[in-house]
């Protein structure tokens, strides 16, 4: 097993397995700071925009109910710092727990860790100061928001630790992931309203549905070192699984919506997304890694989507109320 006690030298640092090829990392960053921006998952940003949107869409939600324009461009900035730095800490810390299981599958053996390109002791070093950047984050918003934000960490804390324990580490991921559905309407509101648990509901099926997708990868590498996920829990009726919680997410996200004021541009937008994870159910190969991990990226897309038509119905909304 690969010494992971100190770093190697520099022309030994090299890109990890499932980085997009070309990323900016790999081609620009200053060689030194690689193996962090890896570490980091700053070359495989995906992760970063799945833990920001829910955020992005609560506030924006929120926004609609009170009547207003358009979001609040500083909250949507912290969210977006917040969320890099918090994705930063959560990805050393998990990497740090399963460092010993990463080294033994090959898609993840060449992550800084198990690769040696990072020491453990500076992953968690690293870690701690990515969680410093997120609480000065945190404490630029009201009292409540600030003790629901530190409420998560608890779900941080113990999510590696699920896949050893049950086959469903997906929900966990979901409920940690997607705290800011919950933070980004208390941001702005001061509260929890009942537009912000649904979509929060939504979205925790929704990462379920897309993580089951991604955990495929390593489905045969997870039964031999005895790790389960709800890619081992669903097996052959994965699309099925897929299908019937990408499904009950439309609802809930049309439900939020609904309950928070939106219009017809918003459902429009929530059924147009609703077409993109059909496409992510009915073209899936679960025994092919590389269409697992496009149809997982495709994500990004539809959340990006819902965010825009969520900004969408608040101008158009605004400038028909005008006319």
């Amino acid at each position: 097993m690969t010494d992971t006690n100190s770093s190697p030298p520099p022309d030994a640092i090299s890109p990890v397995a499932d980085a997009p090829p070309g990323n900016w990392v790999d081609r620009y960053a200053p060689e030194c700071t690689r193996p962090y921006l890896r570490l980091a998952r700053l070359d495989r940003p995906i992760g970063t925009w799945l833990l920001l949107l829910p955020c992005w869409w609560s506030a924006a939600l929120a926004e609609v109910a009170l009547e207003r324009p358009y979001p609040s461009p500083w909250l949507l900035a912290l969210f977006a710092v917040g969320a890099v730095a918090m994705r930063a800490a959560g990805c050393a810390y998990n990497d740090y727990i399963d460092r010993e299981y990463d080294a033994l599958v090959p898609r993840t053996a060449s992550r800084p860790i198990p690769s040696g390109q990072v020491a453990p002791a500076e992953a968690l070093a690293f870690a701690a100061v990515c969680a410093l950047i997120g609480l000065l984050v945190l404490v630029q918003f009201n009292a409540f928001t600030i003790r629901l934000g530190i409420a998560s960490l608890i779900l941080v804390a113990i999510y590696p630790f699920m896949k050893r324990f049950t086959y469903w580490p997906q929900f966990v991921l979901g409920l940690a992931f997607n705290w800011g559905a919950l933070v980004g309407w208390s941001a702005v509101t001061g509260s929890v309203g009942l537009p912000a648990i649904l979509l929060y509901a939504g979205s925790v099926l929704w990462t379920i549905g897309y993580d089951t997708i991604y955990a495929h990868q390593d489905r045969d590498d997870d039964l031999m070192l005895g790790l389960k996920s709800t890619a081992i829990r669903f097996g052959e009726n994965t699309m099925t699984w897929i299908g019937g919680l990408y499904a009950a997410t439309v609802v809930l996200w049309l439900a939020a919506g609904l309950m928070a004021g939106t219009h017809l541009v918003y459902f429009t937008v929530v059924v147009l997304a609703s077409l993109q994870l059909a496409w992510q159910v009915t073209t899936l190969n679960t025994s092919d890694p590389g269409n697992c991990l496009r149809r997982f990226r495709s994500n990004r897309d539809v959340g990006i989507l819902i965010f825009v038509g969520l900004v969408a119905d608040m101008a158009l909304s605004r400038f028909a109320g005008l006319a």
